[in-house]
């Protein structure tokens, strides 16, 4: 019962983690990551006086490099034009924060189960994630449950409330999506030949439907969360062998699995869709698209629609295109396209800085990982995916591997006084 408290507990931090959220009765600089930074701080320290000795590993180095200098040429972008825009010119200390609260993360669910991997590390993602896509239809369903998060939690909720979209604790709108997204596509790498070999057709069919539930629950929070479907999707098939000429046994059983889970599913969903009007309600939204394909032979969506017909804007001026025009903050350009308003902030010479910095997180860890060098090459695509829809990044998931790393003593070169230690904490165990 107390390990089972416990493993609860550590879901909580989890998502407290990726979904971070404010307090109503907390100043609006506070909020959960900020306060897991701290904590992160704290057990950073103890790791120093522990050990009297401690280094930063020459991956995190060069990242944090590249986070200064992209700080740098945002900070440039609001001294030229004069801005007092600092959305992102303070980028290195939120990439600290990131750093910070993910240690405190992994160092709680190594504390809890005496390891951690990224099978694990993967587990409490997934679960958090189903948690939030719960807790979202339970506020939408209980204006009691509604009323009292909103009493305590800040999120921006009131633009949900205005725009009719679902909500959990700290997730909503494309930031949730893009959350579903990268678990999807993390889940998606769980299904190994090593997997399939040992027939756990249990754990399959458990993975299966957490992929799913998520891909099909998160969709309506977030339709953002379809491209980390999409990615997962891809992964799965090409890591399966789907399109290979002769498919290995163990791939059959998986297809075997899905098959059946795939009608399962859509049983269910005809039953409520006929029967049910807001589950109706929410298919029409998650799935628009489809919907509209059906009805109407062509693919659109309302984001879809505003996104072609004005979201599109560029600078006007050379200045513009090289340094951009220190503005960020609010939709001062009437866009949300990442693309946009990352170049319209700090020009082309900071935005390169920007996608440098996401290219070299992925590629050092492909270089270090060449098993999961498939998951690092789809998550840099969904990073540039990303963008063509919202002005966001995906660092808090590299600052959980850093993290994993800082217990092995990779990340932050420590003494460690057993040699089992190093032993226990190596993501690539896998």
């Amino acid at each position: 019962m107390l390990r089972a408290f416990l493993i609860f507990c550590a879901l909580v931090v989890v998502s407290c983690y990726f979904f971070s959220f404010g307090f109503t009765f907390l100043p609006p600089s506070i909020n959960t990551k900020i306060i897991l930074a701290g904590l992160g701080s704290l057990l950073l320290f103890g790791q120093m006086v522990k050990t009297q000795y401690i280094g930063i590993g020459r991956q995190l180095f060069a990242a944090a490099v590249l986070a200064v200098v992209f700080s740098f040429v945002c900070y440039i972008a609001t001294d030229v034009n004069r801005t007092d825009d600092f959305a992102y010119a303070t980028y290195f200390v939120s990439f600290t924060i990131w750093l910070l609260a993910a240690y405190t993360v992994v160092f709680l669910i190594r504390k809890i189960h005496g390891f951690i991997d990224f099978h694990l590390l993967t587990f409490y993602l997934a679960a958090a994630c189903l948690l939030q896509c719960g807790l979202a239809f339970w506020i939408d369903s209980s204006p009691a449950v509604q009323a009292l998060v909103d009493r305590y939690i800040e999120q921006g909720q009131v633009f949900a409330q205005e725009v009719d979209r679902l909500y959990g604790i700290g997730a909503s709108l494309d930031n949730a999506g893009v959350r579903f997204s990268i678990v999807l596509i993390m889940l998606s790498t769980l299904f190994t030949r090593e997997l399939f070999e040992k027939r756990h057709i249990p754990l399959i069919a458990i993975l299966i439907a957490t992929f799913f539930a998520i891909f099909i629950l998160g969709n309506v929070i977030s339709r953002t969360t379809s491209i980390g479907g999409a990615l997962g999707f891809a992964y799965i098939f090409l890591s399966t062998g789907l399109f290979n000429r002769v498919i290995r046994i163990e791939f059959v059983r998986f297809f075997s699995v899905l098959l059946v889970l795939l009608c399962l599913a859509t049983l269910i969903a005809m039953y409520f869709y006929d029967n049910n009007v807001i589950f109706r309600g929410y298919m029409h939204f998650a799935f628009e698209g489809f919907f509209n394909f059906y009805d109407t032979g062509e693919w659109r969506t309302d984001s879809t629609d505003k996104l072609a017909m004005n979201m599109w804007v560029w600078p006007t001026d050379t200045k513009s295109w090289l340094i951009g025009t220190g503005l960020f903050d609010g939709w001062i350009f009437n866009t949300d396209i990442g693309y946009c308003r990352f170049i319209l902030y700090c020009g082309i010479s900071g935005f390169s800085v920007f996608v440098t910095f996401f290219m070299f997180n992925a590629l050092a860890f492909m270089k270090r990982y060449r098993k999961q060098q498939l998951l690092f090459l789809m998550l840099l695509a969904f990073s540039f995916a990303i963008w063509f829809k919202v002005s966001t990044d995906i660092f808090l998931i590299y600052a959980l591997f850093y993290g994993v790393e800082g217990l092995q003593g990779t990340l932050f070169t420590a003494k460690f006084h057993t040699e089992n230690e190093n032993r226990l904490f190596y993501l690539g165990n896998l």
